[in-house]
């Protein structure tokens, strides 16, 4: 999806009757979190310890078994490290929201597409959580509470763990209101 915009990508998944009445992306770039506030020292920890068992085990001259031993180790602390960023960056370049007359519309992949639609008149749990600067993210559905815990962690199997969510997206408020008026079927330009 590089490259394409959001109402492009969006307007593939529609059926002839429905209307798109808004599109955006997530924000993008190398983004720190509050989670981070624990994941970068906890990272630190594991990659350093890692790679100090790594390198103690091959300059004693330990077993091969040893030296084998830390490597997913240090692999993990290295992802955990710098890696996450990367992903998640990776991630949200490749992710578009959309929300029509009749339904929410996630799409995203790195390497497949994935579609995740919900309908709006089936949805009872829509949370907003905004930041000072008026970006925010709206979540569909009951929050998880190992989400907040991974607070964007990408990390596989991570997402089994989050409900639905168009996450950091400009003008949050007015996306929320928008969905709600969209839920009580009242039309947008």
């Amino acid at each position: 999806m590089a490259g394409l915009d959001a109402r492009e990508q969006i307007s593939k998944e529609l059926d002839p009757a429905e209307r798109l009445i808004w599109s955006g992306i997530p924000r993008q770039g190398i983004i720190f979190r509050s989670s981070d506030a624990f994941f970068i020292p906890f990272s630190l920890m594991w990659g350093g310890f890692a790679v100090f068992w790594e390198a103690s085990a091959l300059a004693e001259g330990a077993p091969l078994f040893f030296a084998a031993w830390g490597i997913p180790f240090v692999v993990i602390g290295l992802y955990m490290i710098m890696g996450r960023f990367f992903v998640d960056k990776k991630l949200r370049s490749q992710t578009a929201y959309g929300v029509t007359d009749e339904r929410v519309l996630i799409i995203s992949g790195i390497f497949s597409r994935s579609v995740k639609s919900l309908q709006l008149r089936t949805l009872s749990d829509v949370s907003v959580d905004e930041r000072r600067d008026g970006s925010g993210t709206i979540t569909f559905g009951p929050t998880h509470p190992m989400a907040r815990w991974s607070g964007g962690m990408a990390w596989p199997g991570m997402g089994s763990f989050q409900s639905p969510a168009f996450e950091l997206v400009p003008g949050v408020k007015d996306l929320y209101r928008k969905i709600r008026d969209a839920q009580e079927g009242r039309s947008w330009p």
